[in-house]
């Protein structure tokens, strides 16, 4: 061994380490972005969306219901809380049918699909019977069920349209016949146009519109060629046309658009100018919850078609904002759910649930805002109405049970534990004990005692 001069062996110096190169500091608007990213990327992420952003509406339309229907019933001779107590009672039922559909099977669905068209279609015709069906507003689309309990068959015959319309174009493309312009579209457009006939003996155009919508939709996601959904919409454009030039009532609400007086030439906008008045005087936060003017007797249908603008004028543009982000993630996770999905009929009753809350959302607040002519359809999960609200929470029911049965999402709902520690075989939920005591037993779940063999 090599020694130094002084006798000492030579010290060996540490040999350096290989630089490792410094992760790049993100930027903090980046960041952000990659974890939102990843967030809307999870499984549940369309599931959550759907069960919140509904819960989240009907629940922000209850209190908006209770606050811009108190003067109307006390005008009525009625109690301040009347309409909010009938939309609270169809808000329960409304989410018992959530939950039912939620858990339900796709195949129970798809059995449930003609039974649910047969009877909404002998609703909607029962209607047309003297003595049976009743005028609400100049439209002939109402079943009474005794007091001052209604029914709307108009409003289920659009769930009809969906669950029926999906069922056939998935075993259509099963069997591989979308391919021919015939198979696509029959028995589908007649079927469609009968109910939009029965609707419109009634004179409800607005429903008409939605009907109309959902239909173009589950088309569009057949997969239709440019010809063929060019022409059949060309056909319903006429008819619409038709039907607006021939009534003057329809003539004055689309005179209406864009109206900044109540007086429009010939025509009345007082309502559609009362609602911008209501949307500008909101503000920015609004003038607080049960602050509005309009609601006192100068909006009419403010907690129906119109509870958008109270809405803006109460809880002002956060408020507003607040709805339309709310809407857009339902659509979103809809549009999710419908993309990702390998079952023909899960694709065409999502896509169809999701043309319909979106469509109607859409007309709804374009009427309040002035952009589109009033249809007189109510804002989806919000407005007041309980014909509207119980097959539409059903629909939201839909979509929640597509989303827990996408594959990736089943799998994330079962690897979630519980808080407390699993459960034994036997049923019995062990004593409860320290945390660190539960991850010790998960990681040596066949241990044995000292004594046993």
């Amino acid at each position: 061994m090599s020694s130094s001069r002084t006798g000492r062996p030579p010290v060996q110096r540490a040999s350096r380490r290989p630089s490792v190169a410094r992760p790049s500091r993100e930027n903090p608007v980046q960041r952000l972005y990659t974890r939102a990213r990843k967030a809307w990327d999870r499984p549940l992420t369309a599931y959550y969306l759907i069960l919140g952003g509904s819960l989240l509406i009907t629940v922000l339309g209850l209190v908006m219901v209770y606050s811009a229907s108190q003067i109307t019933a006390l005008q009525m001779s009625l109690p301040g809380s009347f309409f909010f107590r009938k939309q609270f009672l169809a808000a329960v039922i409304g989410t018992v049918l959530l939950l039912i559909a939620s858990r339900m099977p796709v195949k129970l669905h798809r059995a449930l699909a003609y039974p649910i068209l047969a009877g909404a279609v002998f609703l909607m015709a029962l209607v047309q019977v003297p003595g049976i069906g009743m005028s609400v507003n100049g439209n002939q689309n109402w079943i009474s069920l005794g007091g001052s309990f209604q029914i709307q068959p108009s409003e289920f015959g659009k769930l009809a349209l969906v669950l029926w319309a999906a069922d056939l174009l998935a075993r259509k493309q099963d069997k591989k016949l979308l391919t021919q312009w015939k198979h696509m579209l029959v028995p589908l457009v007649p079927v469609a146009f009968l109910l939009l006939g029965l609707i419109m003996l009634g004179g409800d155009m607005g429903t008409a519109i939605i009907l109309t919508a959902i239909l173009f939709g589950l088309l569009w996601l057949a997969g239709a060629p440019t010809r063929l959904f060019v022409g059949v919409l060309s056909v319903a454009a006429f008819i619409g046309f038709v039907l607006i030039k021939t009534s003057p009532n329809r003539m004055a609400r689309l005179a209406c658009i864009g109206a900044t007086e109540p007086k429009s030439g010939a025509a009345d906008c007082w309502q559609a100018v009362h609602g911008i008045y209501a949307l500008a005087s909101g503000g920015i936060f609004g003038s607080g919850l049960g602050a509005s003017v309009e609601k006192w007797g100068q909006l009419p249908e403010a907690h129906t078609d119109f509870i958008f603008a109270v809405t803006g004028e109460e809880l002002g543009l956060a408020g507003t904002l607040s709805v339309l982000a709310l809407f857009a993630a339902l659509g979103y996770a809809g549009i999710r759910v419908a993309g990702r999905t390998e079952d023909p009929f899960v694709r065409y009753a999502a896509g169809g649930v999701t043309t319909w809350i979106t469509a109607q959302a859409v007309i709804n607040i374009g009427a309040v805002l002035g952009l589109l002519p009033i249809a007189g359809v109510p804002l989806p999960l919000f407005s007041y109405g309980g014909s509207a609200l119980l097959p539409t929470m059903f629909a939201v029911g839909l979509l929640i049970a597509f989303a827990r049965d996408d594959p990736a999402a089943r799998a994330a709902l079962s690897m979630r534990q519980p808080r407390f520690g699993r459960k034994r075989a036997g049923g019995a939920v062990p004593a409860r004990g320290p945390r660190r005591w539960n991850t010790m037993r998960r990681r040596a779940p066949s241990a044995r005692s000292s004594g046993e063999r």
